[in-house]
């Protein structure tokens, strides 16, 4: 008996010890994975090489590394730092040329658009820009579109096909479920709720997508097929006949210059260069160029402040968590090397409570030091709330704003739980002492006070747009009531001031306090692997959380609201879709 004792103890020792030299070991190569290195670039130079590998962020706290992504081959370059790359190239005599080769591009529309302009800007200086493509994703195709010649793998295609929405309903589904969905709302096309109030798209919400999705579409297709030099109606006739999807027609309708495998592409820049055949081509990665790239000092600093994802209470580092943006927001104002500050949104919105939190904080920070507010993708509802703190707003032509509108969610199972024999009895000591029963739905005392609050916020916003905007409540209400613009029309209505990139805003910022030297800082700070696995480890998400963040991947929020009780049962100011370019 002591011997089965001591070999079970001795196995548990074992494991223990296993387990701990595991760890040990994970946490060594993830921090030689993730030290900062510089790299050493030929005095002969070569191509700098934007590929797949180069995973664009508009955030730092974007896609952050955890436990479950460890190993993986992409590397999340900002995309700041990948535009001072593009530009630091432009007059690096090592930089001969810069070679494209996506097939699929995580980055969003607008982000797509400013690396693009700063591709632009590179040829200017007489240098080559080339691209390749195996089968190749419609916006992975709009930057490549950009460049002096366009290969193709004579296998390969082009995914060429516009642009779409599609609206999925959920009412009759709910209904044989037994699931009962309150829904308050101000606006009419305040669409996020319309899934689970009709069977069809309303007059309204089809109005708005139409209209959204031919502006931004209109944009796109001008700059490819002025890329391209095709014409404005023979680019249509290309896009609606899928012409791309075969690459004898890609190369026939001038989608694309060559049919060529990779080998003979890098032969053709082999060639351009004057370099020997039998020569390795000098590939210079993004990550690499990038390590080379000296930040000079400065005591006069502009601060970007990024607020990428869903606005939600709480204190993580990923998305925008209030309790923790409000810590950013006063470590910025107490910094008195900062002189400036510009507000990055990319969020289509959240919680109203949240918003509210972040926009009196910035407000705060705009009486010490200017606030300029810049948009990436999306700066709808609750991103154009935080927005009114701003001095001055940029945004981008197929930036998704407005969204001026607020709603609530509040789901039940009466219907199913009458439908199996299941009935609940309440003991209160007030009257609405059980106002959101998962059994019996909200009290008729509850849905009266709930709807005011919905009208009272939607008010309240109201009077920021007006403040900010210095327009009058009808003019707001008529581009309101949840209404989803693009970039260029917001210019149009008077939405936002300008149309510009983020390096737009940060000139203006600097110039807005006379700073002609200065750095960025960026909030929140870069982490390294190591860094954000030790702080998801001692962070908000248990192992199962962010287990399924790490598969999910931007469906979490999706998975969130419909999980979560404090969203479920909050008054919500978010943009009722997402526009995925693919």
């Amino acid at each position: 008996m002591m011997t089965f004792i001591k070999n079970v103890f001795a196995n548990i020792v074992a494991l223990f010890l296993v387990g701990v030299g595991f760890f040990i070991l994970l946490i060594v190569l993830i921090s030689i994975g993730s030290s900062g290195h510089k790299a050493s670039i030929s005095k002969d130079g070569g191509v700098l090489v934007i590929d797949d590998k180069s995973y664009i962020t508009d955030s730092p706290n974007e896609n952050s590394s955890d436990i479950f992504s460890f190993g993986a081959e992409n590397e999340n370059i900002l995309l700041y730092d990948l535009l001072q790359v593009i530009e630091k190239a432009k007059s690096d005599n090592r930089i001969k040329g810069i070679s494209i080769e996506t097939d699929f591009s995580n980055a969003g529309l607008t982000q797509l658009e400013d690396i693009r302009n700063a591709l632009q800007d590179f040829k200017k200086s007489g240098k080559f820009v080339y691209a390749y493509g195996n089968t190749v994703s419609q916006p992975s195709y709009y930057l490549g579109s950009v460049a002096d010649q366009y290969f193709l793998n004579p296998a390969g295609g082009i995914e060429l096909k516009g642009m779409s929405t599609e609206v999925t309903f959920f009412k009759n589904f709910a209904e044989k479920l037994g699931v009962g969905i309150e829904v308050l709302r101000h606006g009419k096309y305040k669409a996020a709720v319309e899934p689970f109030l009709r069977d069809d798209i309303s007059p309204e919400n089809r109005q708005q997508l139409s209209v959204l999705l031919n502006d931004v579409w209109d944009n796109t297709a001008k700059q490819i097929a002025a890329s391209r030099k095709i014409d404005t109606a023979q680019f249509r006739t290309i896009v609606d006949s899928l012409y791309g999807i075969i690459p004898e027609n890609g190369v026939k309708y001038r989608l694309a210059d060559k049919l060529a495998q990779k080998t003979e592409y890098e032969g053709a820049i082999k060639s351009k260069l004057n370099i020997k055949e039998d020569k390795k081509l000098n590939r210079i990665s993004v990550k690499d160029y990038l390590s080379t790239i000296d930040i000079p000092n400065s005591t006069g600093q502009v601060a970007v402040l990024y607020a990428s994802g869903t606005i939600m209470s709480g204190d993580s580092y990923d998305g925008i968590h209030s309790r923790r943006f409000v810590k950013y927001i006063r470590e910025i104002a107490e910094d008195s090397d900062i002189k400036s500050v510009v507000v990055r949104i990319n969020s289509p919105g959240g919680s109203a409570n949240a918003s509210d939190e972040i926009l009196h904080e910035l407000k705060r920070l705009k009486e010490k030091k200017p606030v300029i507010i810049s948009f990436g993708d999306y700066a709808a509802s609750g991103g154009y709330y935080m927005a009114m703190a701003g001095d001055r707003i940029f945004s981008e032509p197929n930036t998704i704003t407005g969204s001026i509108g607020v709603f609530g969610v509040i789901p039940n199972l009466k219907g199913a739980a009458e439908k199996n024999g299941i009935r609940s009895d309440a003991v209160t000591t007030n009257a609405n002492s059980n106002m959101i029963s998962v059994v019996n739905g909200l009290s008729p005392g509850a849905k009266i006070m709930l709807t005011k609050n919905v009208e009272q916020t939607y008010k309240r916003f109201v009077g920021f747009v007006m403040q900010n905007r210095k327009m009058t409540y009808s003019e707001v209400d008529a581009m309101g009531g949840g209404r989803v613009w693009s970039g260029s029309r917001a210019k149009q209505i008077g939405l936002v001031d300008e149309l510009g990139t983020l390096k737009n805003a940060i000139d203006f910022a600097a110039k807005k306090v006379n700073l002609k030297e200065y750095t960025v800082s960026t909030f929140p700070k870069k982490l390294t692997k190591f860094e954000q696995i030790m702080k998801d480890m001692g962070g908000e998400d248990d192992l199962s959380t962010r287990f399924i963040k790490s598969k999910l991947g931007e469906n979490y929020s999706l998975f969130q609201t419909l999980t979560d009780p404090h969203l479920q049962n909050s008054i919500m100011m978010e943009m009722p879709f997402k526009l995925n370019y693919k």
